[in-house]
């Protein structure tokens, strides 16, 4: 037993979580606490030692599927029934009315639950335990502690501890008895804006009598924006009820006087006093709070806080300026949140630097939006590209100040090609590919010799080649001969002919894009497992953990034949899988059996030869295209000049933009060779004992990798934290656009030209497209007819060879040159892109038109 001015405010595994923060919040210097005491983690494992049914319980309840919530509810019931049923031993029911005493046993209490899991940095656990307010008399309370202990097992606690990944088994249950306190107004105070993240802002919430009232949605609180020292913004409501404490013990509803009704539930400076007071809290916690506080006699008491786990973190900086910066996971098509280690060697091998936040990486943009000319060169590439993230850079500039004003300096931005232009040649292309085959394979070659420090210090050398490689005037020349090609043909042929997306069509089927060759080769392994129905039905027992399955292959009739063309397909696209920007996510060479559904899929969808007709026909419709527009350019005044500019930039197009892909599988395939190496680096740092698996290699950066290399040291602490952290950023969405200040902003469309209710997104692959949406978040779970429409957050290359199996593209993210969208348009597919919250909007099974061509989906009845 603890008095809560005893104690600390780290968060402990013997007071838990809520009653750490009221320790640190009563040590802050102005800050008030009601008094109380906490029961701590050993009552309750003394209770949970005496209930042995609760191990078996337990046991069940963690093998439980999380969405299976009438068994989770049952289980969850039994076990809180068990727990609620236990007595109280006598000497620990001694020392809680003990306590009592010593704090005024007539006096009304508010018992609260405080687990060991709970008001963390990472799962605040919000309302996910019970709490009880006005408690009066010596037993009550000991029969509300009983409750609090059991709360540790009501359904919403169990599903949020599942959901985040922790064990029920280490989560203890500690109870906080508070003197409760007669408020005359009470709610929350947000250290940030709750919903856009702006550090500068505190929000609250007020309503007159017990907070309870608001937490349970009872009332409409008043709210307050505060900034810089000033109210800002108000919404007061009218006030008909409010909770009060009952004398005897538990509350109740009363009318409010109606002369108080209309008047706000806080004046303006007690408002710019309690956000002050936040800023106390949040310096102390180091992070911004949720503070939940009442108002007694004029005074503020502070009954809770707790972080804010839903902001998205802020990416470190070494001064106080402003900074603005764009998100790299929306334009490589992985929003997910990265490993330290893949972090660590992405911005080791990028051309730019970058900025880690929440698991993701960010570039600094602020200096690019500062002088006019590589203001208006980066507004107009992200704009082509995602018209979101230019959007929501224009409403940072659109606010006085936030981004200073530079005079024109240093390199344009984007960096411009050589300016002598290139010639619309095929070997160039080949040229390059060639050269980057022959890198690749002398870095495989190299990398063969190296350990230890050697093959850190080796990377370091191979990371710049690296770099060489993706600056290569020649290769930004070809990249934006193809992207110019495209851009010069959709205007013109819309201007002069009224096409829409023209270059959509006249990219099909274009030599040299490995992206979608992946996606047809795929196709042809199917037609060699196809004759074997042993082969087949093996497959359909493979999952994407089974890494052997390709030496059982050979015992089956056609399984050498089988197993051949797997190998092959892998030698040539095995380094890529789903969020590939990220060296730790696994490879498909490393777990081939990701691919079984995919080559079963194009088994059962497809007839034999489908490849080779697919790319014939996409070939013959950019053929007939360009004869049709050039026939109706040449019937134009001065047609002659539109059709032989229009010629060459066709020419130049199907020459070019193929190779858009390439630098991408070029990065990939050098990752791979990097990740085997570290890996076997890895796997000797556990062989020495020094990390516990090679796994654990993921949570460490290059430089601290290295380092444990050198001195044979490793802090397991940091990398139970980082697996931790990284847990928790899956819950997070990274915006398009964040602010030092930690403004997350999405950005809007624009635009009125779709239909009432239509989901609105970039068009990127033309055409209309009707048919039933498949919501896939997972690609080894998808589930595919032919005609579908895949409806997902984001397709990165590994995503490709789904294309060949779908009529049309919906996905969250992307831009009208990003790696779906080429794809999209080399296969035909009608694409809408950048639809924001569209695997939330659209459920799966639902009939939608995907407007590919004007960019925006519908909902069909």
């Amino acid at each position: 037993m603890s008095d809560l001015d005893e104690i600390d405010e780290t968060p402990s595994a013997l007071v838990g979580g809520k009653a750490a923060h009221l320790g640190g919040l009563s040590r802050i210097d102005g800050i008030h606490v009601p008094a109380g005491f906490c029961v701590t983690t050993d009552a309750f494992r003394r209770i949970m030692a005496e209930t042995p049914s609760v191990d078996d319980q337990l046991d069940r309840l963690s093998r439980l599927d999380p969405e299976d919530t009438e068994t989770v509810r049952t289980f969850s019931a039994e076990i809180r029934r068990a727990v609620e049923e236990t007595p109280v031993p006598a000497d620990l029911a001694a020392a809680i009315t003990g306590a009592l005493a010593r704090h005024g046993e007539r006096a009304g209490y508010a018992v609260r639950s405080s687990a060991t899991a709970e008001d963390l940095p990472t799962a605040s656990f919000a309302g996910q335990q019970d709490t009880y307010l006005n408690v009066v008399g010596s037993a009550a309370v000991l029969r509300h502690v009983g409750r609090c202990w059991a709360s540790l097992f009501t359904e919403r606690a169990v599903t949020y501890r599942q959901c985040h990944g922790i064990d029920h088994r280490t989560a203890r249950m500690a109870v906080v008895v508070q003197r409760m306190v007669a408020a005359d107004a009470a709610g929350v105070l947000f250290t940030a804006d709750p919903v856009t993240g702006d550090r500068t802002v505190s929000t609250v919430e007020a309503i007159l009598g017990l907070g309870e009232a608001l937490v349970s949605g009872l009332v409409t609180p008043d709210v307050y924006t505060v900034r810089h020292g000033e109210v800002v913004g108000r919404k007061v409501v009218a006030k008909r009820q409010a909770r009060r404490a009952r004398p005897a013990g538990g509350t109740r509803d009363e009318a409010v006087d109606p002369r108080r009704q209309e008047q706000p539930a806080l004046t303006d400076p007690q408002v710019v006093r309690l956000a002050r007071l936040g800023r106390r809290i949040e310096a102390r916690f180091g992070r911004p709070q949720d503070v939940e506080w009442c108002l007694v006699d004029g005074d503020f008491q502070i009954v809770q806080s707790r972080p804010i786990t839903t902001l998205f973190p802020v990416p470190e900086a070494d001064d106080a300026e402003n900074h603005v910066y764009v998100s790299v996971g929306h334009q490589q098509m992985m929003t997910d949140p990265m490993k330290p280690l893949g972090i660590s060697v992405w911005q080791a091998t990028a051309m730019v630097p970058m900025h880690e936040a929440g698991g993701r990486l960010f570039v600094d943009v602020t200096r690019r939006l500062a002088a006019p000319a590589s203001r208006a060169a980066l507004l107009d590439v992200v704009g082509k590209s995602d018209p979101l993230i230019r959007d929501a850079l224009e409403t940072v500039l659109d606010r006085d100040g936030f981004v200073p004003s530079l005079p024109d300096e240093g390199p344009p931005w984007p960096p411009a090609p050589a300016s002598a232009p290139i010639g619309t040649d095929p070997a160039i292309v080949t040229g390059l590919v060639a050269r980057s085959r022959a890198s690749l394979a002398a870095l495989r070659r190299d990398i063969a010799t190296k350990t230890g420090p050697e093959l850190f210090d080796f990377l370091l050398e191979a990371f710049q080649e690296h770099r060489r490689g993706l600056a290569d005037p020649l290769v930004m020349q070809v990249v934006m001969a193809g992207m110019e090609a495209t851009w010069w043909l959709n205007d013109r042929l819309r201007e002069w002919l009224g096409e829409k997306n023209a270059a959509d069509t006249l990219t099909l089927s274009a030599p040299h894009n490995v992206t979608s060759e992946m996606g047809l080769a795929l196709l042809d392994v199917a037609d060699v497992i196809r004759p074997y129905p042993e082969v087949v039905a093996f497959l359909r027992g493979v999952d994407a953990t089974d890494e052997g399955f390709l030496d059982e292959l050979p015992k089956l009739a056609g399984g050498a034949e089988a197993r051949a063309a797997i190998a092959d397909y892998l030698d040539r696209y095995g380094m890529r899988c789903v969020g590939e920007i990220d060296i730790t996510r696994p490879r498909w060479r490393e777990r081939p059996g990701t691919l079984a559904p995919l080559i079963l899929d194009n088994v059962r969808a497809f007839p034999p030869g489908a490849a080779a007709r697919r790319f014939a026909q996409g070939r013959q419709k950019a053929r007939l295209m360009e004869q049709d527009v050039l026939a109706r350019l040449r019937a134009l005044p001065d047609g002659e000049r539109k059709a032989t500019e229009t010629k060459h930039m066709i020419d130049r197009l199907r020459t070019f933009i193929g190779y858009r892909e390439y630098p991408k599988y070029d990065i990939v395939s050098r990752y791979l060779v990097y990740k085997q190496a570290l890996l076997a680096e890895a796997g000797r740092l556990v062989r020495d004992g020094v990390l516990a698996e090679p796994e654990d290699a993921f949570y460490l950066t290059l430089p601290e990798l290295r380092e444990a290399a050198l001195s044979g040291q490793v802090d397991g602490r940091l990398v139970r934290r980082r697996r931790e952290a990284f847990r928790s950023y899956h819950a997070l969405t990274p915006p398009r656009v964040l602010t030092s200040d930690g403004e997350a902003l999405t950005g809007a469309y624009r635009r009125d030209d779709a239909p009432a209710g239509a989901l609105v997104g970039l068009p990127v692959s033309a055409g209309t497209v009707e048919g039933r949406a498949r919501v896939v978040l997972d690609l080894a779970r998808a589930d595919l007819q032919p005609g579908d429409v895949l409806v997902t957050a984001y397709t990165d290359p590994s995503w490709s060879p789904l294309f060949v199996a779908v009529a049309g593209l919906v996905t969250e993210v992307g831009g009208t040159m990003t790696h779906g969208a080429v794809v999209a348009r080399e296969y035909g597919l009608p694409a809408v892109v950048n639809v924001v919250d569209a695997t939330r909007l659209v459920r799966d099974g639902q009939r939608i038109r995907v407007h590919g061509t004007d960019g925006y989906v519908e909902i069909l009845p």
